[in-house]
């Protein structure tokens, strides 16, 4: 069964408040699915509350690198100090039903012609597409057949389109863009828990309507005062909470 309207979330990172007010705007969007392109944890203070947030919305996830950092020792090691630190709290905070789910998510979702995957297609979890070159996005395009493909990792957002061979970056801002139905679409949409983007600090997600042919980047407010004390309380590295603000 096709669904006419997605939301894409990406790079939750245990922001629980922030999941809470994306939640609350796609219920206004009325959108009929949720996916999400992983690093559910890692950074924030709330990752139990926000896995068994996913899975009471029944959102669709793929993993992410950190829930990668989870199951993988070697690539633990490879990680940041922050980000390690960020895990060892991240996994004490887990309940062994939410660690068990992360640790079985898949590494890509495919659906209605399009793919969702955490870094970099066809099926990388680590791969960043930071500023890619054209001859670089030509080769992505290239490794994998479908129209649409959402990536997550960089915690901004893009859109790049192909056809016929040609790449060229878009120009995407907080707001709606048509779709055109000969072109081929790259998109990231940003990252709801700890957004890296020049625009603002709240949180983004994306829609997209496919029987109408759009998307569009949302970003929503929320309680981030609320989340940088906890993330003090619960006594995560101060670089986690400067970034949200």
């Amino acid at each position: 069964m096709v669904v006419k309207r997605l939301a894409i979330v990406a790079d939750i990172h245990g922001n629980h408040r922030a999941l809470q007010a994306i939640l609350a705007d796609i219920a206004v969007m009325k959108a009929e699915l949720i996916v999400s392109l992983g690093d559910n944890i890692g950074y924030g203070p709330e990752p139990e509350e926000v896995v068994q947030a996913l899975r009471r919305h029944q959102v669709v996830s793929v993993m992410g690198n950190h829930e990668l950092g989870l199951i993988s020792r070697s690539y633990y090691s490879r990680l940041q100090d922050a980000a390690r630190e960020s895990l060892a709290l991240t996994r004490a905070l887990l309940s062994a039903e939410s660690l068990a789910w992360l640790k079985n998510l898949p590494t890509v979702h495919i659906r209605d012609d399009a793919r969702f995957v955490h870094g970099c297609p066809p099926e990388s979890m680590t791969v960043y597409l930071f500023s890619p070159t054209e001859n670089r996005l030509q080769r992505v395009f290239a490794s994998y057949p479908e129209r649409f493909c959402f990536v997550g990792h960089t915690h901004v957002f893009g859109l790049y389109t192909e056809q016929e061979g040609y790449v060229v970056k878009k120009k995407l801002a907080v707001g709606r863009v048509c779709l055109d139905s000969e072109h081929r679409y790259l998109l990231l949409p940003g990252s709801v828990g700890q957004p890296r983007d020049t625009v603002n600090r709240h949180a983004k997600y994306m829609v997209w309507d496919q029987a109408e042919g759009w998307v569009e980047l949302r970003a929503v407010t929320y309680d981030v005062a609320g989340t940088v004390r906890l993330l003090a309380e619960r006594r995560f590295p101060m670089v986690n909470a400067r970034r949200l603000v």
